[in-house]
């Protein structure tokens, strides 16, 4: 049984940092690609960004592309999300999902497996 356990995130300024973790269990890690999505009050979950199994394949949406890294620790079976200059407008739940490939799949049709949520709330 896949199951992924999120930590992180809070209440932070603009300007601010955050770093959300995704820690995976019940899988070959390794195997798995890895995304970040994120849903605001009222909107659809949105990608926010991916990493493949080569964790030097990486996509990002543009809104965040110099902003947000996203990494991965196969020996921890852990994700990461490093959020910099976030804004308001990044306000939302986070969400990381895991699925068996090797692209950084982009679209949250192609993920199976999904963390709780974690709230990022970013204050001006």
């Amino acid at each position: 049984q896949v199951q992924l356990v999120q930590s992180g995130g809070g209440l932070v300024q603009a300007g601010g940092s955050l770093r959300l973790s995704c820690a995976s269990s019940g899988h070959t890690f390794r195997t798995y690609v890895v995304g970040w999505f994120r849903q605001a009050p009222g909107k659809e979950r949105e990608f926010v960004a991916s990493i493949g199994t080569n964790p030097t394949n990486m996509e990002y949406t543009g809104s965040v592309k110099g902003r947000f890294t996203i990494a991965r620790d196969n020996a921890k079976e852990t994700a990461y999300l490093q959020m910099n200059d976030l804004k308001p407008e990044d306000t939302a739940v986070y969400y990381c999902a895991a699925e068996y490939g090797d692209r950084p799949y982009v679209s949250l049709l192609a993920y199976k497996y999904w963390g709780q949520g974690t709230q990022v709330t970013v204050s001006s």
